[in-house]
């Protein structure tokens, strides 16, 4: 394990979160966050708690904060810093070790009855507060296929992944076989 578990976790989500958006990936052209029932399977996917207003209001502060994930994902060191230090000051987050739903002691730094997209905005700064922390910015990165800009969390032990989930891997290794194929 590279970080706490919590730590993984919460990368994890924010790429899965930033990777919601319309984007490049050949079959995935469209939102992925459509609708409050859509937005309903992702909190429960990815076992957030708290209060919720399961309304549009709350649907539209989700999918605004997905840019500002994906401009923190990829920014030099310094604009990350400040901008992970700007999400936590703009949420008053104030970090507390808590134990819940079969999750061992955590850390929280929002009360579960703030704003859904302000909790998974704090949820990701403080993951990203530990990759820096770390020396590990390196292990965020985009897909490496020229089609697609999704992107990932590399957590693997020699720091070999490169593609992102949705199936930019298998394309690659299809047309590389191609290819070679191509040139006997």
């Amino acid at each position: 394990m590279v970080f706490a578990h919590d730590t993984e976790t919460s990368l994890a989500t924010a790429a899965a979160l930033v990777n919601t958006a319309p984007g490049s990936p050949p079959g995935r052209p469209e939102e992925q966050l459509a609708s409050v029932g859509d937005l309903d399977a992702f909190v429960e996917e990815w076992d957030y708690t708290g209060s919720r207003t399961r309304d549009e209001d709350e649907l539209r502060a989700v999918r605004a904060l997905r840019p500002e994930l994906r401009r923190l994902w990829t920014a030099a060191e310094d604009e990350q810093v400040a901008g992970v230090n700007a999400l936590l000051a703009r949420a008053g987050a104030l970090p507390q070790l808590v134990r819940h739903d079969g999750w061992d002691w955590h850390l929280h730094a929002t009360t579960p009855e703030a704003p859904l997209a302000q909790r998974m905005a704090v949820e990701a700064a403080m993951a990203l507060v530990d990759v820096v922390r770390a020396g590990e910015r390196s292990r965020l990165r985009t897909c490496a296929a020229d089609d697609c800009d999704d992107v990932l969390v590399d957590l693997s032990r020699n720091r070999s992944r490169r593609f992102c989930e949705g199936g930019c891997g298998n394309r690659a290794a299809v047309a590389a076989y191609r290819a070679r194929s191509a040139d006997r």
